[in-house]
């Protein structure tokens, strides 16, 4: 995809390096780094920054990279700092800013909407670069980015809370985030931004809102660490602008960043799109030959078709709350299991209206039970207050008892909902009227309910895709998809042991596939590991079969009568039979999360 355009204000710099006894020449400067890292990230880039005439043999590799736009300088004007590495720390000896702080808001474009991302580095000044901002809003930037600056901090410390409040996305590293926010720990956003804090080798954070992800690092051999936090930005404005989810923007950066430290300057960010990709956990692998005869298999079958989201558990069609009771219902899809000693002991199934439900269906009829009783609790306004009285009246079996394992964690992902959608105006028909009126609804759908809790948690997106396909499939057809597009896997437990089961993913060490076998609790990376494999293998048979994500879903979603948790599977009645590896004994990762 190489539509995607971003601007990045800030310009390009000529440097001296001195590292390992040696000063070396260099191209530099925050606006340089972040439009080559997104130029290598298959961007379209504009720079708008002083542009010398003639343009240094060290800076040619930009002007050939990037629409560089702004007033000509000498090259003698351009800002040039003298930079020292030394037993992994870097020392700014000199600084001057030259040109750069000519730079005036007056000589942008009248237009930046045709821009994904705006992206403003410091600029020596960061009043000027809060100018800067104000100037790219009033002239229609959709997105607007911001990076700092310690000393730039430490000197205007209410100015950069000023530019931290008129950023849509924030980076900086964690000596910045600690002068902003007392502690990186301490760092949070408002509703509807994003924060990237780089922790060096340490990998990165992704704040949204107060929930926190943590990015693992990439192993580099560092031989010049300047420009790395500006790399980052660059790589992860690109995977945002193609959609991704904010931490897997910050995985998808990551590699390019620790690449652009093992040598000097820029050299890395030179090499042909794409940039190198986060290192796969060779533990859980794609078994291709299984995608291919699986994919094969279920392209043939006229029995996979989607599911249209009606029946005696869901709100009947063209009901007046049908999109309050999805928008709260789908994000409660998780959790539906109880551990005991620290493996699974068994799932959710208990009689609610006179007839026993299991899992997802039992957590629809509870809602639909709420839509025929009290519409008005599944509003954001009232989500926002529920108390827990409120959470196990609503999700209460026949016999009185709640059912659900975890309840707190229920109540929890409803306020935050209903709080993120208060703070940012939204109900669910506003939130879909503007996505609907966007020329990539889905894509916009998903970047929505990123900042939107119970939904902008899980990097992979499970409960946001269920409800994307929800609402597609539904007769009402609630939102449309643009013909390019096509919802991300929906990986759920069900998902994963389809996945182990039939063979469509290998788990290559002993130790892993012992504690799926004996269902114990794993950690996190564990079970990550399994999860991503599953995303990848299910995104493969999709585009193998022809079939689309929400008929493949639904088809493995269904296997669990078929393929249970408790009992032996009934391989005779499964349409994959013939081609299933039989690995029976595998069990989907055992882990407490609100994702699934």
């Amino acid at each position: 995809m190489t539509d995607i355009q971003i601007l990045i204000i800030g310009g390009a710099s000529l440097d001296t390096l001195s590292a390992a006894g040696k000063s070396v020449a260099v191209a530099g400067g925050a606006g340089m780094y972040t439009a080559l890292a997104a130029r290598r990230s298959a961007a379209q880039v504009t720079l708008f920054a002083p542009r010398p005439d003639p343009i240094p043999a060290a800076l040619q590799a930009v002007a050939e990279r990037v629409a560089w736009q702004g007033p000509t300088v000498k090259p003698a004007d351009l800002p040039h700092f003298e930079i020292a590495y030394h037993a992994g720390e870097t020392t700014y000896l000199q600084a001057s800013f030259g040109a750069e702080t000519t730079l005036s808001p007056d000589a942008l474009p009248s237009d930046l909407s045709v821009y994904d991302y705006v992206h403003v580095v410091p600029l020596g000044d960061i009043r000027r670069q809060h100018d800067f901002m104000l100037a790219c809003r009033e002239r229609g930037a959709r997105r607007i980015s911001a990076g700092t600056a310690v000393d730039l901090i430490d000197s205007q410390p209410d100015v950069a809370h000023a530019v931290l409040a008129a950023a849509d996305l924030f980076f900086m590293n964690e000596e910045e985030a600690a002068r902003l926010f007392g502690s990186v720990a301490a760092a949070k956003t408002a509703p509807g931004k994003t924060l990237f804090v780089t922790k060096g080798k340490k990998g990165a954070i992704v704040v949204q809102g107060s929930f926190v992800t943590e990015v693992p690092g990439v192993a580099a051999e560092v031989v010049d660490p300047t420009g790395a936090g500006d790399t980052f930005c660059g790589a992860a404005l690109a995977c945002l602008a193609r959609g991704k989810h904010p931490v897997m923007a910050a995985r998808g950066a990551m590699p390019l960043a620790a690449q652009a430290t093992e040598d000097i300057g820029p050299a890395a960010l030179l090499g042909p799109p794409l940039p190198p990709e986060m290192p796969l956990d060779r533990r859980v692998v794609v078994n291709p030959s299984k995608v291919s005869s699986i994919s094969d298999l279920i392209a043939a079958l006229p029995e996979v078709t989607p599911f249209d989201f009606t029946g005696p558990d869901l709100p009947a069609i063209g009901h007046p709350a049908a999109l309050d009771t999805f928008f709260a219902a789908t994000l409660q899809q998780f959790g539906f299991w109880t551990e005991v000693a620290g493996k699974y002991s068994h799932p959710l199934i208990a009689t609610i209206d006179g007839e026993q439900r299991k899992g997802a269906f039992y957590l629809f009829r509870a809602y639909l039970r709420c839509l025929e009783d009290a519409p008005e609790l599944l509003t954001p306004a009232r989500q926002a207050d529920l108390t827990k009285a409120d959470m196990s009246a609503l999700l209460r079996s026949d016999d009185g008892s709640d059912p659900v394992p975890v309840l707190e964690l229920h109540l929890a992902q409803a306020q935050q909902y209903g709080r993120d959608m208060l703070a940012l105006g939204l109900t669910p028909q506003t939130l879909l009227d503007q996505v609907n009126a966007s020329s990539a609804p889905l894509q916009v759908f998903f970047q929505m309910l990123d900042h939107i809790g119970g939904y902008k948690e899980d990097p992979l997106r499970k409960k946001a895709g269920l409800l994307a396909i929800i609402l597609q499939q539904r007769p009402e057809g609630f939102l449309s998809f643009s013909a390019e597009e096509e919802v991300t896997p929906v990986i759920d437990y069900h998902l994963m042991r389809s996945c182990l089961r039939t063979g469509l993913i290998d788990v290559m060490d002993e130790t892993l596939s012992g504690n799926l076998v004996s269902r114990k609790l794993l950690p996190p990376e564990d079970e990550w590991a399994v999860r991503y494999a599953a995303y990848t293998a299910v995104e493969q048979v999709v585009a193998k079969s022809g079939k689309s994500t929400g008929a493949v879903d639904w088809f493995f979603f269904n296997a669990r009568t078929r393929c249970p948790e408790m009992t032996e599977p009934l391989c005779d009645l499964c349409e994959i039979d013939p081609v299933c590896a039989h690995r029976k004994e595998l069990f989907q990762p055992v882990l407490r999360t609100t994702f699934y």
